[in-house]
């Protein structure tokens, strides 16, 4: 594979062809903040966080939306950088809620980590805060849009798969949010549930209901499994916590895989033997309980087994 060489903060370094200036970073573990970027989408340039200096360019640029080039000098942590992304972060905190003590999202929100890098308090700007309902309605996410940072990230991966594109960004301005077609909440919507945007979401916006009140990240151990349910592979993770299941995620939306519903409850049925509440389905809007065999598409298979042993 032909190769470049540029230079990234007084370093020489090689990296592929076509690799951009933050990959060739992460590549030399070179520290760059991201906000919407994730390797599974493609780069939107939307948060600005990633912005390096490049010589020759009048303007920072977003490094995940710049591929590296021969000779090139890029500086990652000169004040210039350095304070721009502090402005951005205050502009972010300056909007968002500051109950991180409470928040479920403590201890892997990527908001919060940046913040305390960059000495952000939310003292510098007195925005205006949102106050949107809190979107409760289904038993298997939280959506609380106050806290969203509108990076685009669960309006990307959702896009990722053919007929779903269940939300998108609604309104402009400071009245801009992410939102269901007809700004229904998502138990009125055509969301199947698969949790796709809740594993990509970099801030309390969207939680795993399941895991709500269970822990905090650094309490849990995590053993990553596949999903067998069909040929897609599908990964998720056990979160245990002292020795017992506490629930099953979706690790990531990584290669196109469409990840479900059934296949992250099959597996959470699979895995925690403790489990004791009965999945719900969406029926005419309302959620109701059924049985694990009805959830699971098992319930003709197991009247047949019964009638064979009849």
């Amino acid at each position: 594979m032909e190769s470049l060489t540029l230079t990234i903060d007084g370093r020489k370094v090689s990296v592929p062809k076509g690799t951009t200036v933050l990959e060739a970073c992460r590549l030399n573990n070179i520290p760059i903040p991201t906000l919407c970027h994730d390797p599974a989408l493609t780069p939107s340039g939307a948060c600005r966080l990633c912005v390096v200096q490049i010589e020759g360019m009048r303007n920072l640029s977003p490094s995940c939306a710049i591929q590296a080039a021969e000779g090139m000098k890029v500086e990652t942590q000169n004040p210039k950088v350095r304070n721009a992304r502090k402005t951005i972060l205050n502009l972010l905190v300056a909007n968002h809620p500051l109950d991180c003590m409470t928040c479920q999202k403590l201890g892997e929100c990527s908001l919060a980590d940046y913040a305390y890098e960059y000495g952000v308090n939310g003292k510098v700007y007195n925005g205006e805060k949102r106050r949107l309902p809190i979107d409760d309605t289904n038993p298997y996410i939280l959506r609380d849009l106050n806290k969203c940072i509108l990076c685009g990230k669960c309006v990307a991966t959702c896009e990722e798969v053919a007929e779903r594109s269940v939300i998108s960004f609604a309104n402009r301005g400071f009245e801009t949010k992410i939102s269901t077609f007809m700004d229904t909440d998502l138990k009125d919507s055509a969301c199947v549930y698969c949790n796709r945007c809740v594993a990509i979401c970099p801030v309390g916006a969207l939680v795993d209901k399941s895991m709500v009140g269970k822990g905090r990240v650094w309490e849990f151990t995590t053993e990553e499994v596949t999903c067998t349910f069909c040929d897609y592979g599908c990964k998720f993770v056990i979160n245990s916590k002292h020795g017992k299941v506490v629930g099953v995620i979706a690790k990531s939306a990584a290669n196109g895989r469409p990840l479900c519903l059934k296949g992250r409850m099959g597996a959470d049925f699979s895995y925690n033997p403790h489990r004791t509440e009965l999945p719900f389905i969406n029926q005419d809007g309302e959620f109701i309980q059924v049985s694990w065999a009805e959830f699971l598409g098992l319930g003709n298979i197991l009247e047949k087994i019964n009638m064979l042993e009849k």
